[in-house]
């Protein structure tokens, strides 16, 4: 710490107030420097520094003074250590006791008392020093704090950019992990972000970046219940629990999941299918409708660019697009199973996906006037988003090696 003694101190100028110097004193005293260093760097006598921070017992000469210590909230038991147990710590360290049996007489996790004792060490002779130590965590403790985010502006930017692109606060954060591994201040945790754009009075992103988010609320709301299910075809349906069990772990690829997103009024419709091993996310171009003859023909155009290999099966629910199921497996020899009713978590990957394209194709909209282009941009951009649940390999990534595999 770099502090300038000042000129003006004389005797003939009379007696003058040392707050600056007496909160330098203190603060350095509370990183961990000894009294006598403490007050020759701010330029006093070390019997003035002892007695700022010890007090004076009254004397003839003299009146008495209490210590002079910084602004602190008062000691809180319970959750975080407090001074009374600082000092056992202390003197226990004396006595050469263990951690562990330290934190058995204190009721405390082992952990604790050992970051206890390593993060207030004094650097010069290792001793913990319990009420320096009281004294920085009374300073850590007000409310509230700047974030972290708002802090950095390298950071803060680096979010805001990627949610533009869509990316979802968890994907962020764990991109900034991949990238700056060695760098601990661009680290956050994703309830962090939701923090800085939910949380009103911290300012640290914008609230009009909530409209990037996946439901594109400014506040957290409860799910919605799940919609009802079309009453069962007529066609006889071959139903989910007949499904291979391999399509149950996601070991083998080329089993799919299959379901429309709605436009306005029930008018428009985009299919969408992902496969379970992969989470690949293809589009189904629906521009003249959702019936049971334009699905069918629609879905086998889209199934057919895939190599064989890639097409086992496909699950859907019980929607009317899909009664001509029986046609589509004799064109394209691919088994469609279906779910039971009012069950959308057999489907769980193409419910995901459901949700993640309703940030291009809002609810109540019109999907008919989008082109097939545009529907192939919008796939590929999910396709190329990290993914938790593929170890943040992008799904794109994961479809090329199996195409690698097979050819």
């Amino acid at each position: 710490m770099d502090f300038e003694i000042r000129e003006d101190r004389e005797r003939t100028r009379g007696r003058r107030a040392l707050s600056r110097e007496r909160a330098a004193c203190l603060r350095l005293v509370q990183r961990g420097l000894s009294n006598e260093e403490a007050c020759r760097i701010v330029g006093i006598n070390s019997r003035t520094g002892r007695r700022w921070r010890n007090g004076r017992n009254p004397t003839g000469k003299h009146v008495g003074a209490l210590p002079i210590t910084s602004a602190a909230p008062p000691d809180v038991r319970g959750r975080y250590l407090n001074e009374t147990e600082r000092i056992h710590i202390a003197d226990r360290v004396r006595e050469k006791a263990s951690i562990r049996e330290i934190a058995r007489e204190l009721g405390r996790a082992p952990s604790t008392i050992s970051r206890e004792i390593r993060r207030n060490r004094h650097p010069g002779n290792g001793q913990y020093r319990p009420h320096a130590a009281q004294a920085r965590a009374n300073a850590r403790r007000p409310r509230p704090k700047p974030g972290k985010i708002g802090q950095n502006p390298e950071l803060r930017a680096y979010i805001q950019d990627h949610l533009h692109k869509r990316w979802s606060p968890e994907q962020i954060c764990q991109s900034l992990r991949k990238n700056f591994p060695e760098r601990t201040e661009m680290h956050v945790c994703h309830e962090t972000v939701y923090q800085a754009l939910y949380v009103q009075g911290r300012g640290e992103l914008g609230r009009e970046l909530t409209r990037a988010l996946r439901t594109g609320r400014a506040m957290r709301k409860p799910r919605r219940l799940a919609q009802q299910r079309q009453p069962r075809y007529s066609t006889p349906m071959v139903m989910i629990s007949e499904r291979p069990a391999e399509a149950d772990d996601r070991a083998v690829p080329g089993h799919w999941e299959g379901d429309c997103i709605i436009g306005q009024n029930g008018a428009s419709a985009i299919g969408t299918l992902v496969e379970r091993s992969t989470r690949y996310v293809m589009l189904i171009h629906l521009p003249h409708g959702r019936s049971a003859e334009l699905m069918r023909e629609a879905l086998t155009q889209t199934v057919t660019t895939l190599p064989r290999h890639l097409l086992r099966s496909l699950t859907w629910d019980q929607g009317s697009e899909m009664g001509s199921h029986a046609a589509f497996t004799l064109a394209t020899d691919i088994p469609v199973y279906f779910c039971d009713p009012a069950s959308p978590w057999q489907r769980g990957s193409n419910e995901n996906t459901n949700g993640l394209l309703r940030q291009y194709f809002p609810k109540g909209t019109d999907l008919s006037v989008h082109t097939r282009d545009q529907l192939d941009a919008v796939a590929a951009e999910l396709d190329s988003r990290p993914r938790k649940t593929l170890d943040w390999d992008t799904p794109a990534e994961r479809l090329a090696k199996l195409l690698a595999t097979g050819a």
